[in-house]
């Protein structure tokens, strides 16, 4: 049977602390749960936000981000409830204040060693400002998803089989007709065979089948898209873990007139810990996005490479590098080169204190005049803990 550590472990896909802390949140019980809030409190400068070719809109931006998570545990069990919400004031541009809001809920059930169940369910209600539909009016959307589960075949077994499928809605809440051509509802389901190579590492093959449903009526981006994978996997105990799948995927749409695309694809999400101190980490992906700017679909082809490293039990830096190649398809030459560069430096005074600083830069070359732009953020972070 599963144990508590190991549910505890499903439930929470753990980011990296910041990163000299070596201890976790602490937690009050609650009628029954472990109740531990955070609260992050930031304040940067970004000198574009609305990421436009001339910088005409650069502010500071005070940010406070309080965080409520709950959860409960028993033997074969685990359940997860998390609300976040994110004040942002602009200070020198008041029409793009925002309150984001985001509620989370999750849960782990073993009937036995060899069946298991997994539900989410999700909603966020937040907006953006960048590269936004209207340039000087943030892009304001709501999002529902529900996801269902299922795993058959022990833990150390040779074979699992893993299936899921997950329901998504998205809409927006922009003025008149702005935004209306985005709204649409997905539907995914994925099924995977996991087979064990030795130790921590195991094989895979994947099928995943989506279907994009758009609510305005006779949309050109109505589609589905299938991909067929091969990879292997490693368990996060290993000092080289993560996973990759590389195969092929299809989008064919609903409209006979609208051209579909096939192309090879690609994921990877790999860590290398080489000290219990020092990771560096590789995020890689090649596949269709929904289109945006009148494409029909976004090929995104983009690697992140990163290294986190904790110099001193108070000290710890975070450095990382992404480029995307974004082609934007059925539109008409565009193609995007983004670079993106970021640093942070984290100091813990204590168990349930980190204050980071850090900046971030994008470059985005594009065939549009108007589509090109550099943004720099600088950024000071005050995160508390129980």
């Amino acid at each position: 049977m599963i144990n508590r550590k190991n549910l505890l472990t499903l439930l929470v896909v753990v980011p990296f602390p910041l990163a000299a802390m070596e201890g976790k949140p602490q937690s009050v019980e609650l009628g029954g749960f472990d109740f531990t809030p955070s609260l992050k409190v930031s304040e940067q400068y970004d000198d574009n936000f609305r990421t436009l070719p001339d910088h005409e809109e650069s502010s500071w931006i005070t940010s406070v981000r309080p965080t409520f998570l709950l959860q409960t545990q028993t033997r074969t069990s685990g359940y997860q409830l998390e609300y976040a919400v994110d004040s942002r004031t602009y200070q020198d541009h008041a029409d793009a204040d925002h309150v984001d809001q985001a509620l989370k809920g999750k849960s782990v059930m073993e009937f036995d060693s060899r069946n298991r169940l997994n539900l989410e369910l999700g909603y966020r209600r937040a907006e953006d400002t960048v590269q936004t539909a209207e340039p000087r009016e943030n892009d304001k959307y709501t999002l529902k998803n529900g996801k269902v589960g299922y795993t058959y075949g022990a833990r150390t077994a040779l074979n699992q089989i893993e299936v899921s499928a997950e329901y998504q809605e998205l809409r927006y809440r922009n003025s008149g007709t702005l935004n209306d051509d985005k709204e649409h509802d997905t539907t995914t389901y994925i099924g995977t065979w996991y087979h064990r190579l030795g130790g921590s590492t195991r094989g895979l093959v994947e099928l995943r089948h989506s279907d994009f449903d758009y609510v305005i009526s006779n949309s050109p981006r109505n589609s589905t898209g299938d991909a067929a994978l091969v990879g292997v996997t490693r368990d996060i105990t290993a000092k080289l873990s993560g996973s990759v799948r590389v195969g092929y995927e299809r989008k064919n749409f609903d409209n006979s007139d609208v051209n579909d695309y096939s192309s090879p694809t690609w994921e990877a999400n790999v860590e290398y810990k080489p000290r219990t101190y020092s990771t560096f980490y590789v995020n890689a992906r090649k596949s269709f996005e929904e289109g945006d700017d009148g494409a029909n679909t976004v090929h995104d082809t983009s690697t992140r490479l990163g290294w986190r490293h904790t110099w001193s039990p108070w000290i710890a830096t975070d450095v990382h590098y992404r480029y995307a190649d974004l082609e934007y398809l059925g539109v008409g030459g565009r193609d995007d080169k983004l670079n993106t560069y970021g640093a942070s430096v984290i100091y813990s005074p204590t168990r349930w204190a980190d204050i980071s600083l850090g900046y971030q830069r994008w470059k985005n070359d594009s065939d549009l005049d108007d589509q090109t732009y550099t943004r720099n953020v600088y950024m000071l972070t005050f995160a508390l803990t129980l």
